[in-house]
């Protein structure tokens, strides 16, 4: 149903997707969707605020699900489950906001809503001629009289995103990243988890300094295996036999100690990741495309602390339509997706950080590299996350970043997948997993390599297919020239 400037209508779903839609082209600027959550026409914290940087509220009602491209159709969702809402939100405003120009460059500009469970439009509003705006609120979700309705809006401002916040009460900051503290100052604080469950400040001691030159060459080994810690000499890499059978995903893990210096005790397999302590939203991002597929994570601000690498994803529309003129929705049932990673240290000592057999990695010892479990089930939110400790950035040789499917889906290609860097110091580093077009189910995400001491993230977007006989880790050690050996392991229960 195409609305007017000002019209509403009843929602009669339990949830929604709005779906910002444009045609791009060459000089046609980026756009991204948002939402805000309102109480007497202000949000009540920062956390109100649902974007590319916050893809999820707290209470679970409200998530940014990210781009999809068909042709030249672009779109950018944002789920709504009107259900969970808060009962002290009285609107929600679904905004856009402009990326390398102005929305009157952008053609075909319109907002979709769609219901949640069966992709049916139950609303359409175009754009009422863009010209200089750089952020637009092209409707709100809001409730009258217990019941939800949706209003086109078409409001534009100049002043961008941040404008827009701010007009909200976010408490915005949109300049530079910070750089990084000099060595000398010693590392930097970080947060982890208490045994309260509650988040704790930890100061590492002033006195510990990186060295000043990266540590000898070790002799070179043989092709690397992953060690525990106590272990002489590495055990090979295992891999589950076909047919693969999953653990169960980690429960309660320990809590993780402060952060030491390379000379101090090692942290727990187990430990959680640390986290960037709390401070104003951050607009600024960084995403990676064929033209500009590469980023210094110490030239934009990034390289010390803690890195968060984030995988998330969501069901894509089959693009055809069933009985009855319904939409149809790719279903993911208990879709496995696992995040992981390959690494090398200058050292020469090099293996894998994956879910299988628990290889979850640790933080305060090499690989310096830590998985904070497996979402079987993409019942996660937050999906899935490595943390990467960068006060260890001199050790780091490269580190290959890649994703399997294990479970619910046959390849890449039927996902809508984002996969994000977010440096302690620095901007959000993005790329979409949106150009498979083979039967894969491995696909590499991020090579990052020590240039001259400086760590530079490379998109690689390539998806892997096993030759007949390897494993999918196997295939993908191959194709990058890793080096480690491979044996097969029995199924697991």
């Amino acid at each position: 149903m195409s609305m007017l400037k000002g019209a509403n209508l009843p929602v009669r779903v339990p949830a929604v997707r709005a779906v910002l839609g444009w045609q791009t082209g060459p000089g046609v600027p980026d756009a991204d969707g948002s939402a805000l959550l309102l109480v007497s026409n202000k949000v009540r914290n920062d956390d109100d605020f649902v974007f590319y940087n916050q893809p999820a509220h707290p209470a679970g009602a409200v998530r940014h699900e990210g781009k999809t491209t068909s042709g030249s159709l672009v779109t950018d969702t944002v789920f709504v489950d009107l259900t969970r809402v808060e009962p002290a939100v009285e609107r929600i405003v679904l905004a856009a906001s402009a990326d390398g120009g102005t929305f009157g460059k952008v053609p075909g500009l319109h907002i979709r809503l769609l219901d949640g469970a069966t992709g049916a439009e139950v609303a359409r509003f175009d754009s009422p001629g863009a010209t200089t705006e750089t952020a637009f609120i092209f409707g709100e979700l809001y409730r009258r009289a217990g019941q939800w309705k949706f209003r086109a809006v078409g409001q534009g401002y100049d002043s961008g995103l941040a404008g827009l916040a701010r007009d909200f009460g976010i408490s915005v900051d949109d300049g530079p990243a910070p750089a990084p503290a000099p060595a000398t100052q010693g590392w930097p604080s970080v947060t982890v988890t208490g045994p309260d469950g509650q988040p704790q400040q930890i100061g590492l001691p002033a006195t510990v300094h990186p060295p000043t030159a990266p540590p000898p060459m070790a002799p070179p080994m043989p092709p690397a295996r992953v060690d525990p810690p106590t272990a002489a000499v590495p055990p090979p890499v295992t891999y589950p036999t076909p047919p693969v059978t999953y653990p169960a995903p980690p429960v309660a893990p320990p809590v993780a100690p402060p952060m030491t210096s390379p000379a101090a005790s090692h942290a727990a397999p187990h430990a959680a990741p640390m986290a960037p302590p709390a401070g104003p939203v951050r607009l600024s991002k960084v995403t990676l495309t064929k033209q500009a597929p590469t980023v210094s994570l110490a030239k934009q601000g990034g390289a010390s602390g803690a890195m968060r690498v984030n995988l998330n994803w969501s069901m894509r529309p089959l693009g055809k339509r069933g009985l009855f003129g319904k939409q149809k929705t790719a279903h993911l049932p208990d879709l496995d997706l696992d995040l992981c990673c390959l690494w090398e240290l200058v050292d020469g000592r090099k293996g894998i950080v994956h879910p299988l057999d628990n290889m979850f990695g640790q933080l305060n010892d090499a690989p310096y590299i830590m998985l904070d479990g497996d979402d079987r089930t993409g019942a996660n939110e937050a999906g899935e996350n490595l943390t990467i400790n960068l006060d260890h950035t001199a050790k780091f040789r490269r580190i290959l970043i890649y994703a399997n499917i294990y479970d619910g889906a046959d390849s890449f290609a039927g996902l809508d997948a984002v996969a994000t860097l977010y440096p302690q110091h620095g901007a959000p580093i993005e790329m979409r997993l949106d150009e498979c077009t083979v039967m894969s189910r491995a696909g590499v995400l991020f090579l990052i390599e020590n240039i001259n001491g400086e760590l530079v993230v490379r998109r690689e977007s390539r998806y892997i297919i096993p030759a007949p006989g390897q494993f999918r880790n196997q295939a993908v050690d191959l194709a990058y020239n890793w080096g480690l050996e491979w044996v097969a392991a029995a199924p697991k229960t």
